[in-house]
């Protein structure tokens, strides 16, 4: 029984020089602020007052696109691409080898039958 109330003791004695020994916690850095205390106020309720505060980009439906090319001549352009008759075919298809497209696109042609040129 001596021995078990040494030790606790001494138990109690580490807690409390560890005790002694403690810094108080002050944050992990101090609070800097231009602003007082009315004027952050102040700001929080304007900003929570603000119309549309909560709206962000896109939002409201899609955005208008700037378009740089009539869109009948993209579709063509797309069209004639599709149609190329050698489309997936390039100059590295083979070892060594180049490709020269002499297949004619059936959209050219097409076009050249009915005198109309698209491009």
């Amino acid at each position: 029984m001596n021995a078990s109330k040494i030790l606790a003791a001494a138990a109690l004695s580490f807690v409390a020089i560890a005790g002694a020994q403690a810094e108080t916690y002050e944050g992990v850095q101090a609070p800097v602020s231009a602003l007082s205390r009315t004027d952050v106020q102040a700001q929080a309720v304007a900003a929570a007052q603000a119309a549309n505060q909560n709206v962000v980009r896109g939002s409201r439906g899609a955005e208008t696109v700037a378009v740089s090319q009539p869109r009948a001549t993209v579709q063509a352009e797309a069209v004639r691409a599709a149609y190329a008759p050698d489309q997936n075919v390039s100059s590295g298809s083979r070892f060594n080898s180049k490709v020269v497209s002499t297949l004619a696109n059936p959209v050219d042609a097409a076009a050249r039958s009915t005198g109309a040129s698209k491009f």
